[in-house]
């Protein structure tokens, strides 16, 4: 037995305890998440209260006045004393609480159908209903898990499993050769020998969010191992090993029953530790690992040939080759026990996914440049819909809609051609007038790319004896005689239609014509407007509409080249992390939804009061720089508001063994539905933080601190802090808590031999004996008939009986002498012990190493060879 070869590998078994009946009273933290889980709206619970009566529920059921009155207070916005509303609500029957939740889900219920029935189904009120109802309905299933038979409570078993090696012994039957009398016979052995060693660096994350590094020969058996070596001869013998050991193994079905529990799990822990070596030579933990390793490979290659000869001229002889085994000495030790508070959160990693929520919408703003903007939009209009400049003194003028355009896209747009105005003026002399008939003419000369849009006419015309006649050929201006004097102020000059502009759309030189008749003198202006072709408008659109597409396109490929930095930023953010961040921030989280749970949601780690004074003195509250300037100091008023909770965070920090909390993720259907593509799709290299991205629920262990099991007790089912105090009226989670407790301090005494093997007395382990007798209490030495004294020792102390049921029946003394074989003394006794042949009482002395429960052997190949001759082999070896 090499016993400083000895490799050790930690392990707990879980188990879940049963309460002695389901609980009314007490269990003030999970009444607490019920009723701040419900969120109740204001006048929900005098409209709860009316609907109770109105079903004339059973008096179980109903809240008292009281219970009302606090229920009420968690109608307001604020959050109300935590502690004070838990240890009021511990006091409140189960039932009552249940009943109440029941009618605000048909009350939220009903509130649901009558949205859906005014508004078709949809909208944000029916989505803000259907919340709320969902939230009710989750709110009172919760309650009901919380407070069945099993309350949250457990049992942790902390245990050890040793693997010592004990020699080499021969294995199974590789080859034969066989040898008639004189044979003689040549036999070539070739053996090879190749060996890879690597030495690796490794970071491990095991369940217990613990880190460890270290430098592994990966030839050895307690690490993760790469290691070969190989061994061949002519029969061609090899082996091929392989095994893994998980970290924690649960058993379900047990029940905090004294000997019964402890039996069962002890079964669980032989099962689990028996097919973890059954299988292995190199192990390997199922853990993730960070490795940087250096590699050395080795071989070798001998051929040797033997001349085997059969001396005997009568008999055969055989030659037999063994495989070499390692024997190993298996023995599992249990040396702890730690309770347990079990709770189940929903999303654990719903913060986190807000990174890949802000990384969707910037892979979905990722895609091909499309400019949808019509030739048509510009246009130098002034339009309704368009943003109104800033008031000023005096008023800036309305945009015209391309200048609307171009600030949108940031890109400088050309006025569109310029409307210009040719005026002709004509007079007298420039007319042969007189009396009779006479003609004029006048030449319009458009400019290029323009058109005429229309003409207005000012004259002033007189006649010398007889009436005057005057006309535009053409146009819309009669014939007809005037009197003396005729004037045309601004006279817009149509065609004969009445409708149409004169000369309307003409381009190039255009000729006016006009037609006197006893007119002697005549001032004419002309006054014609032109506007751009249509193919000069055009031309302008196109032009700005081509500098808005190369600026947008510019800002465009701007704008998903920042959007691409930002991704590869991101995802590096989140991927390029080390292993032991990875661990550290999901416990956070875990932490975080742990005390969301405990204290309700609206439990403020900041509260408003205290970041509104933040905000009011101007300070960095983004970057979390508030103290550093001074604005507000750690003993201002409004910090003091803090403190309140400042004992309830620090008592939960440290009853709780977070290094020791152990997480079960569940899939991510227990989730929202419609949440549940998204999920699915949550990548991230490292395969833990994936799944806990993934997980839509997890059941949260929580181990709570050695020498806090009372306090946790009272605190999660009284609402008490830190109070080591006995309730009253005794509830089955103190007593629970003091049994592991004092099962704890004893090195799980009473659990009787895992196998018969188990013989040997070692100071390291424990020694157990049982009593058929029934001894009474007594201040003075008393002699305890035992089945057997070996082992025991003067002034060791030993535990006497077993926890059978609750009733503390257990109590450790010491050994003040040993007369026999048969019997122990020990200083005194404080209990009563009832023993019979049939039920014997247990008498225990603990070991050093803890309870040895379960001790076997195991073997793994070597590459060994065992030769044996074997002479006249039908009469057998």
């Amino acid at each position: 037995m090499i016993e400083s070869a000895t490799r050790e590998l930690h392990k707990g078994t879980l188990v879940p305890l049963r309460l002695p009946s389901i609980l009314s009273f007490g269990q003030a933290m999970a009444k607490l998440g019920f009723v701040q889980r419900l969120g109740l709206r204001p006048g929900e619970v005098e409209d709860a209260a009316r609907r109770l009566r109105e079903m004339r529920a059973e008096a179980g059921s109903m809240p008292d006045a009281t219970a009302l009155e606090l229920l009420g207070s968690f109608e307001e916005p604020g959050v109300p004393h935590l502690l004070q509303a838990a240890q009021a609500l511990a006091g409140v029957p189960v039932e009552a609480l249940l009943g109440f939740g029941r009618a605000v889900v048909e009350l939220r219920r009903g509130d649901l159908e009558r949205i859906t029935a005014e508004r078709g189904g949809g909208g944000e009120a029916a989505g803000a209903a259907h919340n709320d109802l969902h939230g009710a309905v989750l709110a009172v299933k919760g309650l009901e898990i919380s407070t069945d038979a099993h309350g949250g409570v457990g049992a942790l078993n902390l245990e050890r499993l040793e693997m010592t090696p004990a020699g080499i012994e021969r294995g199974e039957l590789v080859g034969t050769v066989p040898l008639a009398p004189l044979e003689q016979t040549a036999v070539t052995q070739k053996e090879w020998s190749v060996q890879k060693k690597e030495f690796t660096s490794i970071v491990t994350d095991s369940l217990e969010t613990l880190s460890e590094t270290g430098v592994t020969d990966n030839t050895e058996l307690s690490q993760s191992t790469n290691s070969q070596q190989e061994h061949s001869n002519q029969f061609n013998v090899t082996g091929t090993v392989s095994g893994g050991i998980p970290v924690i193994s649960g058993s379900v079905t047990s029940s905090f029953t004294g000997q019964g529990k402890e039996s069962e799990s002890a079964t669980e822990s032989r099962k689990h530790a028996t097919g973890l070596t059954q299988k292995a030579s190199s192990r390997a933990k199922q853990e993730h690992k960070v490795t940087i390793a250096t590699t050395t490979v080795t071989g070798t290659s001998q051929t040797t040939t033997r001349t085997l000869r059969n001396p005997n001229d009568t008999n055969p002889i055989r030659v037999d080759y063994y495989s070499m085994m390692r024997k190993w000495r298996v023995r599992l030790y249990r040396y702890g026990l730690r309770s347990t508070y079990d709770i189940v959160l929903p999303e654990p990693a719903s913060s986190m996914r807000r990174a890949y929520v802000e990384l969707t919408a910037l892979k979905a703003r990722l895609g091909p440049f499309v400019f949808d903007l019509p030739h048509s939009d510009i246009t130098a209009d002034i339009r309704t819909g368009d943003p109104k400049p800033p008031v000023t003194d005096p008023p800036t003028p309305d945009q015209p809609h391309y200048l609307v355009l171009a600030d949108r896209y940031h890109a400088p747009a050309p006025p569109p051609p310029p409307a210009p105005t040719k005026i002709i003026n004509l007079s007298a002399d420039d007319l042969n007038l007189g009396v009779g008939r006479h003609s004029g003419k006048v030449t319009v000369n458009v400019p290029p790319n323009y058109r005429i849009a229309s003409i207005l006419m000012n004259a002033s015309l007189e006649h010398a004896e007889h009436d005057g006649r005057f006309t535009v050929m053409g146009t819309n201006i009669s014939f007809d005689p005037f009197g003396h004097h005729k004037d045309y102020v601004d006279f817009a000059l149509f065609a004969h239609d009445g409708s149409t502009p004169f000369l309307l759309n003409a381009t190039e030189s255009q000729p006016i014509r006009m037609l006197f008749e006893d007119v002697n003198s005549a001032t004419i202006t002309f006054t014609v407007r032109c506007v751009p072709t249509n193919e000069s408008m055009d031309q302008w659109r196109a032009d700005v509409w081509n500098g808005f597409y190369n600026a947008a396109q510019a800002q465009y490929f701007a704008e998903q080249q920042d959007i691409a930095g930002k991704i590869a930023a991101l995802e590096e953010r989140l991927t390029n992390v080390d292993t032991l961040t990875l661990r550290r921030e999901e416990n956070d989280e875990v932490m975080k939804g742990v005390l969301r749970y405990l204290l309700g949601t609206r439990f403020p780690t900041m509260p408003g009061k205290v970041l509104a004074a933040f905000e009011k003195a101007n300070v960095d509250v983004t970057h979390g720089t508030a103290f550093e300037t001074g604005a507000i100091k750690p003993d201002a008023e409004e910090w003091t508001l803090v403190r309140q909770y400042e004992e309830i965070v620090r008592f939960v920090n440290q009853a709780i063994e977070w290094e020791n909390v152990v997480t079960f993720l569940y899939s991510y259907f227990w989730d929202i539905p419609a949440s549940w593509d998204f999920i699915r799709q949550l990548e991230h290299p490292d395969a833990t933080r994936q799944a806990f991205l993934r997980a839509g629920s997890a059941r949260i262990v929580l181990t709570v601190r050695r020498g806090w099991e009372t306090r946790w007790a009272n605190f999660v089912d009284r609402g008490l802090l830190d109070d080591p105090r006995e309730p009253d009226p005794e509830s089955p989670y103190w007593t629970i808590a003091q049994e592991i407790a004092a099962y704890d301090d004893r090195n799980y005494p009473g659990i009787p031999p895992a196998n018969p093997g188990k013989t040997a007395t070692r100071l390291e382990d424990a020694v157990i004996t049982t009593s058929p007798v029934s001894v009474s209490p007594s201040t003075g030495p008393v002699a305890i008939q035992v089945a057997a004294s070996a082992g025991f020792l003067v002034g060791a102390q030993v535990v006497i009986d077993s926890v059978r049921g609750l009733d503390h029946n257990q109590e450790a003394q010491t050994i003040v002498e040993i007369p026999d074989a048969t019997h122990i003394k020990v200083g005194k006794l404080t209990k009563a012990h009832t023993g019979t042949a049939a039920s014997p009482f247990s008498v225990v002395q603990p070991g050093e190493k803890g309870e040895l429960i379960a001790e076997w052997n195991e073997y793994t190949p070597t590459s060994g060879i065992d030769i044996t001759v074997t002479y006249n082999p039908a009469q057998g070896a």
